[in-house]
């Protein structure tokens, strides 16, 4: 049985469980349920009647068997994230599943293994950049070090970075009236920047302030966190797909499933679909250095080390992997973060508490930016179809695996 509409009533029936489960296996994993802005009684349900997390299986297993032989892409995406529960579900009972087997349950990807060998060659090549004494690691924390944005610009150098990507995205996706957010900067936290999506097309954007902000970080968190990022892609959700379908699934977003590679993917490539490298580099150098207080001739340089480091960021999938599964010790683990990836020390021990908190996660920004790059550039070979590709991307229940050539 092929269901070629996607708003039957047993659909609608399967989203509305779906939610509820997702609620329920929130009060087992209190960073499960990442937004919600769906009936404030199902919430109050789910605290006033908690579930098992056996009964959570079953109940998630009743309602796969619902969608079976449905093909459309709403009852896919329902499927993929159901399953998604079942492999946390078993995961909070203690099951342990290799790195692999967990991304693939969880976020429907899995990344490519790369040898050690593989990121020395690129490691080579940042030390032909950037010539001198000392390790890369060193002279590459030097350069950074020259970089900070000081604390009294932070928020003028958000702002600012922020209204770029809006303006951006603004002349190719059009976004309700009155949709908005308020940027806080935090501390104590295991990452670097965090979209808290409110509903009513409301944002909370936090700057983790723990370790130094580099300049470049400005143009990437404003365009991961807010546009044409995690902001625009909750918006998109509940303007076109909640708001206009009634499809309830998506009024909830629970962090450990197939959801987040696509949100987070779309969130890494909208910053080089917002900015060419030229475009970006005019931009920093002629608008964030000085606002920062930041000599603008550096810029050039920097840009380029950057561009040889985001080459690296699978080294990040690789490390976490190797800790995770106990083949690195913790004091390894370290040593890959400084010495392959190029991260500050201290940086090196917040990526760990990272690894920790949130396991196979970590593949959904490099991976998950690879893939959505691929998709939306096989749907046309201009800038505005590019953009039109991605809208649809995030405003549509496609599920990772179905971005795959």
């Amino acid at each position: 049985m092929t269901h070629n509409d996607s708003n039957t009533p047993l659909l609608a029936d399967v989203a509305e469980r779906y939610v509820k489960l997702v609620l329920a296996m929130g009060r087992h994993d209190a960073s499960y349920v990442d937004a919600y802005y769906g009936p404030p009684a199902w919430q109050e349900e789910a605290n006033a009647q908690p579930r098992s997390l056996r009964d959570i299986q079953a109940a998630a297993q009743t309602a796969l068997a619902l969608l079976a032989g449905d093909a459309s892409l709403r009852a896919i995406n329902l499927r993929t994230q159901l399953q998604a529960v079942l492999a946390k579900a078993d995961m909070l009972q203690g099951t342990r599943l290799d790195f692999d087997t967990e991304s693939a349950r969880l976020y429907d990807a899995v990344s490519p293994h790369h040898d050690r060998a593989y990121y020395a060659a690129l490691v080579a090549e940042i030390d032909a950049l950037l010539p001198g004494a000392g390790s890369v690691s060193e002279r590459v924390n030097a350069l950074r070090a020259q970089l900070i944005i000081p604390a009294d610009k932070l928020r003028a150098v958000m702002d600012a970075a922020i209204r770029a990507g809006r303006e951006r995205t603004l002349q190719h996706i059009a976004l309700p009236e009155g949709e908005d957010f308020v940027l806080e900067f935090v501390t104590d936290k295991p990452w670097s920047g965090y979209n808290w999506y409110k509903g009513n097309y409301q944002s909370v954007i936090q700057i983790n302030t723990d370790l130094p902000v580099y300049i470049d970080r400005a143009v990437d968190l404003g365009c991961h966190e807010a546009y044409p990022g995690h902001h625009v892609y909750n918006v998109l959700l509940e303007r076109d797909l909640v708001r206009g379908r009634g499809w309830v699934e998506y009024c909830i977003y629970p962090l450990y499933s197939p959801q987040s590679l696509i949100a987070e993917g779309t969130a890494n490539y909208g910053i080089e679909l917002s900015f060419t490298d030229a475009e970006r580099l005019a931009f920093e150098q002629q608008v964030l250095y000085p606002l920062a207080g930041l000599d603008p001739a550096l810029a050039p340089r920097y840009a380029q080390l950057n561009g040889l480091l985001a080459r690296l960021s699978y080294a990040d999938n690789d490390i976490a992997r190797q800790y995770l599964e106990g083949s690195l010790t913790r004091e390894e683990a370290l040593e890959w973060l400084v010495n392959v990836r190029l991260y500050p020390a201290e940086k090196s021990a917040q990526r760990l508490q990272f690894y920790d908190a949130m396991g196979a996660y970590v593949i959904n920004y490099n991976l998950g930016q690879d893939m959505a790059k691929a998709y939306v550039e096989r749907q046309g070979a201009t800038r505005a179809q590019h953009w039109a590709a991605f809208r649809d991307l995030m405003s549509s229940p496609r599920v990772p695996s179905a971005l795959l050539p």
